[in-house]
């Protein structure tokens, strides 16, 4: 419940930048304000967090949630509300990664490791940036609609050795960043093995499994190993920006009622959701 949108039902008797009727995006973190990080405008990284709404505090699986303004972007009338509420985490992310982390050039070949929402964006990031994109997945169905986004090539893991599979779609040179969304032991060695020299692996998705590389041969070939988390209240607005334009969408595999939780999460969790689903108060 940490992707949310809505209208504002109430503002406390302070609030002046945002009023009841308006319609707008939440970014899931609450933090302090004040630290090193949220001074310099690195939000994800801030010291003393004060909430992370669905994940330490109430989120959005709910018909009210509350927020401070500072969380709050307004939304665009045009831009729906179903699409919008999904940039709050899978857009985000993409975008920190791609912009701040390891920013993609023109001309740059990008490998995601992983066919999801979060990847999903990334390929329209990537590509709005000049980038030729690879994605490396499982599903088929996931696959095909990472082609439809703009992904020009895809690698089914099981099918072909991935490392094999980029280095013959890249004339063995191998890509310039992989953005690693899996991180199981076999993901992370494999993209390790997908980079081209001065190649940049960042890592996004959560893991605790364990990263082992041989420090000679990264410094070899001056690889960079890098990771991104979240997102900054400016990947908000950037986010919601681009979306406005008609630059960014998103995959909506299902929508249902709150009432209708509980089968949405199991759908997620058996693997049968391709992209976000919403669910509505």
């Amino acid at each position: 419940g940490h992707e949310i949108a809505g209208e504002v039902a109430a503002v406390g008797e302070r609030v002046e930048s945002h009023a009841p009727g308006e319609r707008v995006i939440v970014n899931y973190y609450g933090t302090c304000g004040r630290c090193y990080w949220c001074r310099n405008g690195a939000q994800n990284l801030c010291s003393n967090v004060v909430a992370q709404l669905g994940f330490s505090a109430d989120g959005g699986y709910a018909r009210y949630v509350k927020a401070r303004p500072d969380m709050l972007v307004t939304l665009p009338d045009h831009l729906d509300s179903s699409l919008a509420c999904t940039l709050g985490c899978s857009a985000t992310t993409a975008l920190h990664a791609a912009q701040h982390i390891a920013p993609v050039e023109l001309g740059d070949r990008v490998l995601i490791y992983g066919a999801g929402g979060v990847a999903y964006s990334l390929i329209q990031v990537c590509k709005l940036r000049g980038a030729e994109v690879i994605v490396v997945g499982r599903t088929p169905r996931k696959l095909e609609i990472a082609l439809q986004m703009g992904a020009d090539a895809v690698v089914r893991v099981g099918e072909e050795p991935v490392p094999e599979a980029v280095r013959r779609l890249t004339g063995n040179e191998g890509v310039d960043i992989v953005f690693e969304l899996v991180a199981t032991r076999e993901t992370m060695d494999a993209s390790l093995k997908c980079l081209r020299k001065r190649g940049r692996l960042v890592f996004i998705g959560y893991s605790e499994d364990q990263f082992i590389a041989n420090p000679l041969l990264l410094v070899i070939d001056e690889i960079q190993i890098l990771a991104s988390v979240g997102s900054t209240q400016q990947d908000l607005v950037d986010a919601v920006d681009l979306a406005s334009a008609g630059k960014l969408t998103q995959v909506i595999d299902r929508t249902g009622p709150l009432s209708d939780l509980n089968q949405t999460l199991g759908a997620m969790r058996e693997g049968r959701v391709a992209g976000r689903a919403v669910v509505l108060p």
